[in-house]
């Protein structure tokens, strides 16, 4: 089983204007509550480890996880607020975010809870804010810490500043996460603030050199860039008419550990010896499922069999 590890909240999109204010429509969300589903819907056994309120908005995410068949045992249930994520789309389809969660439910996560996560794990994928808000961000690197060398390490940093607003706190974490890496992907977006000026071939040696067995850079309009030991490979974008890009990097990461799985790779030396082809093909249906996500509003994550067989 693959365990996701973070947030779970509710995106809250603004559905036009009343009299006297705004119709809002919100939906299940949270990047690694995405990532969770998005490998549920394409048929991979997935477990989701974070924490949930017991409100209403929190049984509601709930609901959606079970009705997707993720798996449940390692979610905490607490008394707290579930975090809302208000979202507004420009004229590209391109989202913007202001986050609500101060003591929520979602950030409460503790050490203590790692107990209830099942044995038998394949892969553990983390990002996004969870991995450097506090007590959640503490919990998640003892999780790390614990499984690294056992179950494949995929990251995603997922940069939220209007969460956590100094850059150098996201820096020091992915700093912190290189060696305990085995899988990264990071959109080029994210790595201009994580390492301004850097040319993509460097940072991607360095993730290497770090650790890391693979290392992959979504640069949406531009394709994905994907490095291991054995070479690089590079893929163009899957045309499509962008409804909206919400999910889709967490759409691309769940696809792309979907493709790992089928593919008997989904394990740390495997994944560092793929060959060019292989890495190729991997993108590919990464990128083809991201463009799913990207032709719906919101995080509206593509099916197995909206795409080719293994």
């Amino acid at each position: 089983m693959i365990l996701v590890c973070g947030e779970a909240l509710l995106d809250v999109f603004a559905a036009g204007e009343t009299r006297t204010g705004l119709t809002l429509d919100a939906n299940v969300g949270g990047s690694p509550f995405n990532v969770a589903v998005g490998l549920a819907r394409l048929g991979q056994p997935v477990g989701f480890f974070g924490a949930i309120s017991n409100g209403f908005a929190g049984e509601r995410l709930m609901r959606a996880l079970v009705a997707e068949a993720v798996d449940t045992r390692a979610v905490a249930r607490l008394d707290a607020p579930t975090t809302l994520s208000l979202i507004g789309v420009d004229d590209r389809g391109v989202p913007s975010y202001a986050f609500y969660g101060e003591g929520c439910a979602d950030r409460l996560l503790h050490p203590d809870d790692m107990k209830r996560i099942p044995a038998g794990l394949q892969a553990l994928n983390f990002g996004s804010f969870a991995t450097v808000v506090d007590p959640i961000a503490s919990t998640l690197r003892g999780l790390v810490e614990r499984e690294r060398g056992r179950a494949l390490i995929a990251f995603d940093p997922n940069v939220r500043l209007n969460v956590e607003p100094r850059v150098e706190v996201w820096r020091e974490h992915l700093a912190w996460m290189l060696p305990r890496t085995d899988l990264l992907k990071v959109s080029e977006e994210d790595l201009e603030l994580l390492a301004p000026g850097r040319a993509l071939e460097d940072f991607a040696a360095q993730a290497l050199a770090a650790g890391a067995r693979c290392v992959v850079i979504t640069r949406g309009a531009l394709g994905a860039i994907g490095w291991n030991a054995l070479g690089s490979s590079r893929v163009p974008p899957t045309p499509v008419a962008v409804v909206d890009t919400v999910g889709a990097g967490d759409t691309f990461q769940a696809a792309l550990l979907t493709w790992l799985c089928e593919h008997h790779s989904l394990e740390a030396t495997r994944l560092g010896r793929l060959d060019p082809s292989a890495l190729n093909q991997a993108l590919q249906f990464a990128a083809r499922a991201a463009a799913i996500t990207c032709s719906r509003r919101g995080a509206d994550m593509p099916r197995r069999h909206e795409l080719p067989a293994a």
